[in-house]
C-alpha cells in the first residue's frame, strides 16, 4: 500500500469510529473530545508511528523524542505510547516502570517488548525468540464485549494484521497476570505464539503491548468480499459518505479500510477508558470536597 493510500485508509477508518462514537456512545464520543495534548505522550519511533493514527482519529497527543523521555514530565493521569523500537535510556525505563507504579497508562508496539516491557516489568512478557517474516495474518477478539477491543470487529468484520519483517511474537510468562485482547490462530502456528495485543496490571497502572507495528502498512485481499469497494464497508457500518469521503475512498477496498479501522477503534477505546477514568475520579474528589 503505498503511502497516500495508507494516509486515506486510516482517515476513512478514523471517520468510521468516530460517526459510530457519536450514533452508539455519545457519552463515549463526548469523553474522546475533551481529551487534551498532555493527556496523550508518544514517544516517536523508527519504524512506528502510532501519531499518524491519532492524528486520523483527531485525537490531540504530544510527540516527544526517545531521549526526551528522561526529563519529560510524566502524571499517573496520562497515557504513555512508546512506539517500535522503543529504545530508551535506562534512566528512562526506570521513569516508565514508576510512572506505571504510580497509576499511568502505558501502550507499546512490536520490538520495545524487548527494550521497556521485559526490563521494566520482568517476568511478565518476553519475545519468543522466533522473529515473524513480512507476513498478514487473521486476527480474532477473545471477548467482543470487554472495554478496549468493544467494536473493534463487529458484523462480518474480518480485518487482517500486518507483521513487520522480524516482528516478535509475544511470549506470556505469567498467564494469571496478562489478559489477552486481540488473537490470531494463523500467528501461532506460523511463530509459536498466538497473543497480538494483551494487557496487564502493574502496580496501580497498566500495560499494553500489541505485536508488530500498529500503523499498518499492508494487507491482503483473501476473500471477494475484501477485494470489494471500500464504499461497501461503509454500507456494512451503516455510515453513510459525504462527497469528500467519497473521493478518500474511490480507489480502496473494504480490506484496506476494515483493518485500519480494528486499529483506529482499539486505540480510540483505550485512549477513551484512561480518560474516563481521569474524569471519573476527578469528580468523585469534587464531590467529596464539597461534601466536607
Amino acid at each position: 500500500m503505498t503511502d497516500d493510500k495508507r494516509r486515506r485508509a486510516y482517515q476513512a477508518a478514523s471517520h468510521l469510529t468516530r460517526e459510530g462514537l457519536r450514533r452508539d456512545a455519545p457519552e463515549r464520543a463526548a469523553v474522546l473530545d475533551a481529551v487534551v495534548e498532555s493527556d496523550v505522550i508518544v514517544i516517536s519511533g523508527i519504524y512506528d508511528h502510532v501519531e499518524d493514527v491519532l492524528e486520523a482519529l483527531d485525537v490531540r497527543h504530544t510527540v516527544v523524542a526517545p531521549l526526551d523521555l528522561d526529563r519529560v514530565k510524566l502524571r499517573p493521569e496520562q497515557l504513555l505510547i512508546v512506539n517500535c523500537p522503543g529504545q530508551v535510556s535506562p534512566r528512562a525505563v526506570s521513569r516508565i516502570r514508576a510512572f506505571v507504579e504510580a497509576g499511568g497508562s502505558l501502550f507499546t508496539t512490536d520490538w520495545a517488548l524487548r527494550h521497556v516491557v521485559e526490563p521494566a516489568f520482568p517476568g511478565v512478557l518476553a519475545f519468543n525468540e522466533r522473529p515473524t517474516g513480512d507476513d498478514v495474518v487473521r486476527v480474532e477478539v477473545l471477548d467482543p464485549d470487554d472495554v478496549y477491543v468493544k467494536g473493534v470487529m463487529d458484523g462480518r468484520d474480518d480485518p487482517q494484521w500486518w507483521l513487520e519483517a522480524s516482528s516478535y511474537p509475544i511470549r506470556i510468562l505469567d498467564p494469571a497476570r496478562v489478559q489477552v485482547l486481540i488473537t490470531s490462530r494463523e500467528l501461532g502456528a506460523r511463530y509459536g505464539e498466538e497473543p497480538v495485543a494483551v494487557r496487564f496490571a502493574w502496580g496501580e497502572g497498566e500495560v499494553f503491548h500489541m505485536i508488530s507495528h500498529y500503523y499498518l502498512q499492508r494487507t491482503e485481499t483473501r476473500t471477494i468480499r475484501h477485494q470489494a469497494a471500500a464504499g461497501e464497508y461503509f454500507a456494512e457500518k451503516g455510515v453513510a459518505m459525504e462527497p469528500e469521503m467519497a473521493a478518500c475512498i474511490q480507489d480502496l477496498t473494504v480490506a484496506d479500510v476494515e483493518s485500519a479501522r480494528a486499529s483506529s477503534a482499539f486505540m480510540s477505546n483505550i485512549v477513551i477508558d484512561k480518560k474516563a477514568r481521569v474524569l471519573r475520579k476527578r469528580a468523585d474528589r469534587s464531590g467529596t470536597a464539597k461534601g466536607e
